[in-house]
């Protein structure tokens, strides 16, 4: 077997619950457009915002916008609509502001990764300026080697096409075999790196369902402090121990 020389981690659901987050804020940016005049139940709000959502997808940069098209004029009336789209972008980034959060365990694991002197990097799936923000406030920079971070849209290759994972493997010099890659997403994170030969570390702790069960990675954890024991024990690894701070 040859010795693992680098680790590279899918973002989403994976470092953080961007499940968890987008709900918090989605719901945030309606009580918000509640606030400011629409006069709507917030809970009728926040359905036709994940129907948007939905229909014209998480990176589209207009999505209050055409919420407000949706909604009943009688709704909006004697308020300004600038105002309420405002409001819901305020909510929405306040909500970025306090509640932007790695999973407890995802810092100290790559700072144990680090000190036993394996690469850490990111092959993340998305606008290169929205993830490359999430890499920044999720405090992940310090913690990831700098030319070791790879975002889909400024690579021009989405997951889960394999060519995305080798460009990977070329920049930072390793082969395949030398390789694991984490993620939560059976068909992105794990088939195409198995496909290339790399290890694979499926975790499932936010993991969505209905996914193929057929792929079959390398390692299941639910947590890091599992893929560290895996990590010593299954390669040989000085992986220091790491306390997880509680939340």
């Amino acid at each position: 077997m040859q010795p693992l020389r680098a680790i590279l981690f899918d973002v989403d659901d994976t470092l953080f619950s961007t499940t968890t987050f987008a709900s918090k804020a989605r719901r945030n940016a309606v009580h918000a457009m509640v606030e400011a005049g629409l006069k709507m139940d917030e809970e009728a709000v926040y359905s036709e915002l994940q129907e948007v959502i939905r229909e014209f997808s998480s990176n589209y940069s207009q999505h209050f916008d055409k919420l407000l098209m949706r909604l009943p004029l009688a709704a909006q009336v004697r308020t300004n609509p600038a105002l309420i789209v405002a409001a819901g972008v305020a909510g929405y980034h306040d909500t970025k502001f306090r509640d932007l959060l790695p999973f407890p365990d995802a810092i100290p694991f790559l700072k144990a990764v680090r000190e036993a002197g394996l690469i850490t990097g990111v092959v993340t799936h998305g606008l290169t300026a929205k993830q490359a923000e999430k890499i920044v406030r999720l405090g992940l920079l310090p913690h990831l080697n700098s030319n070791a971070i790879f975002i889909s849209d400024q690579l021009g290759i989405a997951k889960p096409n394999p060519k995305l994972y080798q460009a990977a493997l070329r920049a930072i010099g390793v082969a395949p075999e030398e390789a694991m890659h984490v993620g939560d997403s059976l068909s992105h994170d794990i088939a195409p790196p198995n496909s290339l030969g790399m290890r694979t570390a499926w975790i499932y702790r936010t993991a969505k369902e209905g996914q193929d069960l057929a792929i079959k990675p390398s390692h299941r954890i639910q947590e890091f402090q599992e893929l560290a024991t895996i990590l010593r024990s299954e390669y040989g690894l000085d992986i220091p121990q790491f306390e997880v701070p509680r939340p």
